[in-house]
């Protein structure tokens, strides 16, 4: 997609950081700042396009109501932060939306309720009967009783996972930072990238750093992660700031564009390859890895050498070779106790030993994604 087929995305997913909400200083939801986001949503939804924000500032809203200064450091304080902000977040998405007729609903959401199919289907279902109904869902990360979420300030990546769940065209990052720089932006000579072919090709790229009010915990580093998610499940990404949103989407040359390299996957296998948490891990000789790795087969019993973890039938595994190196994640068919009987064993070996129905793969090929 280039910049002038920017403007052809009916559904789009903007994600927007605590360091945008709140400004410079930090300790407080800038009201311009939401007021400039409500404007932008609007002028989207006027020309007939969907529209999910995923936001950031549930924390940052809750701090200058408890009399706090900056980001507390122990999750207990964070979680009450963000339990008083996250009212007073959607409080100010409600007003800034109803100035121009555009109704918000909030819908908070945790990493688990995008990786377990249940939730997931849940989620989806939901989401699209919101957009069906003219409604801008508002996603948060449920920070206040989340534990990990908040650790890993993850709200970039689980945009990512949002825009794959809704069949998104686009997923739209608004930073504090306009575009993606080969150089930390405050150093000299410092250049924007402005189009980003493939993910892999950012190796010399110097990413990382939180936002400049430091209420944020994400940083480059996880815009390219949630980078990777998408181009990886067939959707382009912008990734600009609040002030050149609005051209961006024209198709003004402004901040970084993230070509897909893929068309869309399995939601199954994206949720594997992103989302998933390994519960142990398969090491297979050499002969079964490179099949693995160069044909595309399913894992057999006789390829493994080891297993560890504990893990029950359909959670998910990681395959590694003999020197280490994590090459797959796959649904798992069996449970770790029953493994070590059947290492080194063809399928028609285990089925004497053990009956007919041990005959079949450890990992199918449909059940497993290439790391």
């Amino acid at each position: 997609m280039n910049r002038t087929e920017l403007a052809s995305a009916k559904r789009i997913v903007i994600k927007v950081g605590s360091s945008t909400l709140t400004g410079s200083a930090g300790s407080a939801l800038d009201e311009s700042s939401v007021a400039s986001l409500g404007d932008v949503i609007a002028q989207l939804r006027s020309q007939g396009k969907e529209v999910v924000l995923v936001s950031s500032g549930a924390i940052a809203a809750g701090l200058a109501p408890l009399g706090l200064t900056s980001r507390p450091k122990d999750l207990a304080t964070q979680q009450a932060a963000a339990s008083v902000g996250q009212g007073l977040l959607i409080a100010r998405y409600t007003e800034s939306f109803k100035r121009h007729g555009v109704i918000a609903s909030q819908v908070l959401l945790t990493i688990e309720d995008v990786i377990r199919r249940s939730h997931y289907q849940n989620a989806q279902r939901t989401l699209f009967r919101l957009l069906q109904l003219g409604v801008v869902p508002v996603i948060n990360e449920n920070d206040s009783v989340g534990t990990q979420e908040i650790r890993m300030g993850d709200n970039d990546r689980l945009a990512a996972l949002v825009s794959h769940l809704i069949g998104a065209d686009l997923l739209v990052l608004v930073s504090d930072i306009d575009a993606l720089y080969d150089a930390p932006p405050t150093q000299a000579g410092a250049k924007r990238v402005a189009d980003v072919a493939s993910v892999k090709a950012l190796s010399d790229v110097e990413v990382g750093g939180v936002g400049s009010s430091g209420v944020g915990s994400g940083g480059m580093v996880t815009k390219i992660e949630a980078a990777r998610i998408a181009t990886g499940a067939g959707i382009t990404m912008l990734l600009t700031n609040l002030a050149n949103v609005s051209g961006a989407l024209a198709g003004k040359d402004v901040g970084t564009i993230f070509q897909p390299v893929h068309d869309r996957k399995p939601s199954r296998l994206l949720w594997l390859e992103h989302a998933s948490t390994p519960q142990g891990r398969l090491t297979l000789d050499d002969g079964a890895a490179t099949a693995v790795l160069e044909r595309g087969v399913s894992l057999l019993p006789a390829g493994v050498t080891a297993v560890s973890g504990e893990f029950s039938a359909g959670d998910t595994v990681e395959l590694v070779t003999t020197k280490g190196l994590v090459i797959a994640r796959g649904l798992i068919a069996f449970d770790s106790d029953e493994i070590p009987q059947m290492l080194g064993k063809s399928t028609k070996d285990i089925a004497a030993l053990l009956g007919a129905e041990y005959e079949r793969e450890l990992v199918h090929r449909d059940d497993l994604v290439l790391l």
